[in-house]
Parts: structure tokens; sequence; C-alpha cells
């Protein structure tokens, strides 16, 4: 579990994401009714859960790794769609809010069980089937 000056400064660097994916939002002149029409579009990977725990997880971390949203807005300038940008920005602002409130990337033995906390679901594994890195 993460926890103390860490976990604050995981945190703070989650509001960092979200602020500054906001002001690039904007720059980007960017319609605030679509930002609030997308913003909470990447929860729908926690439909993988209704699959089970190592999917949900699967699904969950796809959709709140900055990964995807980098890779977006590298792909759609290299090809020119300076449209698609605003899209990456709003999905990069999610997964920023979601660090700033303390929600991390899953481990298959429990929707609580993230990177920044450890909750595992009553029915899941033991703790000890969880790699401490």
């Amino acid at each position: 579990m993460v926890s103390g000056q860490p976990r604050t400064w995981l945190r703070l660097e989650g509001l960092a994401v979200f602020a500054a994916s906001l002001l690039f939002y904007r720059w980007q002149l960017g319609p605030w009714s679509r930002l609030l029409l997308w913003f909470l579009v990447p929860d729908v990977s926690m439909l993988g859960y209704l699959a089970g725990p190592i999917l949900g997880a699967r699904a969950y971390n796809v959709a709140h790794s900055y990964v995807g949203p980098i890779f977006l807005a590298c792909w759609a300038l290299s090809i020119g769609r300076e449209d698609i940008v605003p899209l990456a920005l709003i999905w990069m602002s999610h997964i920023g809010f979601d660090r700033l409130l303390g929600f991390g990337l899953k481990y298959p033995t429990g929707f609580g069980d993230t990177h920044l906390s450890r909750r595992p679901s009553p029915d899941a594994a033991p703790a000890t089937s969880r790699p401490d890195n």
C-alpha cells in the first residue's frame, strides 16, 4: 500500500495532469460541453468486472493508463488530425482526476486492490499472490 509522502506525491501528480490537460484542452478551443459528455467514458471499462476480476482489472488498466491518451494524441498529430487531440486531453484529464482522488491501477485480486491502496474484495485470492513492487 502506498501511504505517506509517496501517496501525497502521486495525488499531486494527478492534480498536475488534470490541471494541465484542462488547460491544454481549453488552449485547443475544446468546448466544455464535449468535455462534460466524454469525461466519464473511461469508466465504462469497469463493465469488464462483469466478466470477472482479471478481465475487469485489465480493461480498467487499459482505459486508465496514461499510455492510451498519449498514444492517441501522438497518432492524431502524426496523421494531421488535430481535431482528435482534445479527446486525448479529456481522457488524460479523467485519469489525472482519478489519481487525484486516490484511484489507482487495479490488481486482479479485487477492484479495491490498486497500486495506490490495498483493499481486496472478501472473496479475493490471498494477499501473498500479489507482487510487491
